[in-house]
């Protein structure tokens, strides 16, 4: 009798060592997604992608249950100087030993028909898919956009109660 479980075990390596080793070749720093209320329709994800092999890798789509959907963007500049977003059909880049930033005015993720509120502090699962290193998982931390604080000023201003003497109040707002 023959045995084929050494041979079906080899070739099982075979093809799985290199997406166990190109899956640790991908390292994901600084990963948030941005919504800018707890009701907003979409939301934004950054990070920074660092690829730590010498080989070019590409970071293909992302999908995610928490919206509709998942898009890599980009911002281009129109031909009147106006800054537009567009989707990015064909992934981005990430050249061997370098690090790809996803960021704010740049290339980012886009949610778009979010499923869910969002809520500061809490944290969404996406799965990113690179053509060489395959899917990633990942949880990532929810950041609210703050609201932006309105300077406080102060003021003075002086009058009289039927009942007492003149005198002047500061109020600081």
């Amino acid at each position: 009798m023959i045995s084929f479980t050494k041979p079906l075990f080899l070739s099982f390596l075979a093809v799985a060592i290199p997406f166990i080793a190109s899956a640790e070749t991908i390292l994901v720093n600084d990963a948030y997604v941005r919504a800018s209320s707890k009701m907003a329709k979409s939301a934004a994800a950054f990070m920074d992608i660092k690829n730590t092999s010498s080989q070019d890798d590409r970071l293909l789509d992302v999908k995610s249950k928490v919206a509709k959907r998942v898009e890599l963007h980009t911002h281009i500049k129109s031909d009147d100087g106006v800054m537009k977003m567009r989707r990015v059909d064909e992934g981005f880049l990430i050249p061997g030993n370098d690090t790809l930033r996803l960021e704010r005015g740049g290339n980012h993720i886009m949610f778009m028909g979010l499923s869910q509120p969002f809520v500061n502090g809490e944290s969404i699962l996406i799965t990113l898919f690179f053509e060489s290193a395959g899917p990633i998982d990942l949880e990532i931390p929810i950041k609210m956009k703050e609201r932006s604080t309105i300077k406080s000023h102060s003021h003075s201003h002086s009058h009289s109660h039927s009942q007492s003497k003149p005198h002047t109040h500061s109020h600081t707002h």
